[in-house]
C-alpha cells in the first residue's frame, strides 16, 4: 500500500486547526499525496489510528496538529506490530500552537511549504526517546524533549490562559510561575553514570531544539545524532528567574553561570526535597513525582523533511 494517512487534530491550536482542514486537503491533492483522512476525537485517539496505520501497512502517516499530536503518532508508530510490514515514515503538518518538533526537524511552519515537503518524499532517521515514571510506569515515547520543574510548570500555566495563541501565552504564564516555583527542588540527576546532587530550577532533556513555540532549550541539538542534549538550570533568586529565562529566547543561557550544558543517552532523576512536575512534548507525565528514567531510542524513526535536515 503506498499511502498516507493523515491523522488530524481538529482541536490542535485551540481548535484553530478545524479552519484550516478544507485548505489543508486541497494542498495534498494538488500535491499528488494519495491520503486516507481520519480525525480524532478524544486524547489518546491519535495514538490508536497510527498504530492502526503501521499494522494496515500505511507507507506514510501524516501527523497534523501540535506536538501532542505528533506525540501521540509517534507512540502508535513505535507500538504497532508490523506483520513484515516496515514502519511508516512519519510527515507532520504543523496546525498546533507551538509546533516545536516539525522546528527541530526541518519541517516549515507554513502549511503549504510543509506539503510540499512531503511531496518531495525526503526521508530521515531520527532518534526517539523513551521515559519510565510518573502518569506512565509502563513508559512512553516522546519525540522533542522532556521538561522537569520551571518550564514544565510554565507549560501548566499556559494551558490555563485561553484569551492569548502561540509564545504570548508562554510568555504570560513564564511572568505568572515565577511567583509560584520560585524555590527549586533537589533531585539527584544520574546522566550516563555521572552523579549531580544539588537543587535544580529546571531540567531540559532534549531530541529536538525548541519547547514553548519560542524557547530554545538546546538550540544546536540533532535529533539523529545519537544522544540527547541537555540543559540544566541551577537555583537563582527570584529577581534573577526572568532575566535568565529571557536568554531562552535567544538560545544564549549556556553562557550564565547557573546554567550548565550537557550530553547523554541515559538519564535518571529522582526527587530529594520536593518534587517533580514533568512533561514530554508538553503533554504532563505527572505534576507531582518522585522518579524518573529516560533514554534515547537511537534511528528509530523515519520522518519525511528537507534534505538537510536542519531547522526551518
Amino acid at each position: 500500500m503506498n499511502k498516507a494517512m493523515l491523522i488530524y487534530n481538529s482541536k490542535a491550536g485551540n481548535g484553530v486547526a478545524a479552519g484550516k482542514l478544507v485548505h489543508v486537503q486541497e494542498l495534498l491533492r494538488q500535491a499528488g499525496i494519495d491520503f486516507d483522512l481520519v480525525i480524532t476525537d478524544r486524547p489518546g485517539h491519535a495514538i490508536q489510528l497510527a498504530r492502526q496505520a503501521g499494522e494496515d501497512g500505511y507507507a506514510i502517516v501524516i501527523a497534523a496538529g501540535g506536538d501532542g499530536t505528533v506525540n501521540e503518532v509517534v507512540n502508535g508508530l513505535m507500538q504497532a506490530k508490523l506483520n513484515g510490514n516496515g514502519r511508516p515514515a512519519l510527515a507532520v503538518l504543523p496546525v498546533g500552537r507551538g509546533n516545536d518538533f516539525a522546528y527541530g526537524v526541518g519541517i516549515p511552519q507554513e502549511i503549504a511549504d510543509a506539503v510540499n515537503v512531503l511531496a518531495g518524499g525526503h526521508r530521515r532517521k531520527i532518534d526517539l526517546g523513551r521515559f519510565v515514571g510518573g502518569d506512565y510506569p509502563q513508559g512512553r515515547y516522546f519525540a522533542n524533549g522532556v521538561g522537569l520543574g520551571f518550564d514544565t510548570v510554565v507549560g501548566f500555566e499556559a494551558a490555563k490562559i485561553k484569551w492569548l495563541h502561540g509564545a504570548a501565552s508562554y510568555l504570560a504564564a513564564l511572568v505568572r510561575t515565577i511567583f509560584l516555583y520560585a524555590k527549586a527542588p533537589v533531585y539527584e540527576i544520574v546522566m550516563d553514570g555521572e552523579t549531580l546532587r544539588q537543587p535544580f530550577l529546571m531540567v531540559s532533556i532534549m531530541n529536538g531544539r525548541r519547547m514553548g513555540g519560542s524557547f530554545y532549550m538546546t538550540p544546536d541539538s540533532d535529533p539523529a545524532d545519537e544522544t540527547f542534549d541537555l540543559c540544566l538550570a541551577g537555583q537563582v533568586g527570584q529577581l534573577a528567574i526572568l532575566p535568565l529565562a529571557i536568554k531562552f529566547f535567544s538560545g544564549t543561557q549556556a553562557k550564565h553561570p547557573a546554567v550548565r550544558m550537557a550530553k547523554a543517552r541515559q538519564i535518571s532523576v529522582r526527587a530529594i526535597q520536593g518534587a517533580i512536575p514533568a512533561h514530554a512534548d508538553g503533554e504532563t507525565i505527572c505534576t507531582a513525582g518522585q522518579e524518573l528514567f529516560v533514554e534515547l531510542i537511537p534511528g528509530s524513526l523515519e520522518v519525511i523533511t528537507i534534505p538537510d535536515g536542519g531547522a526551518a
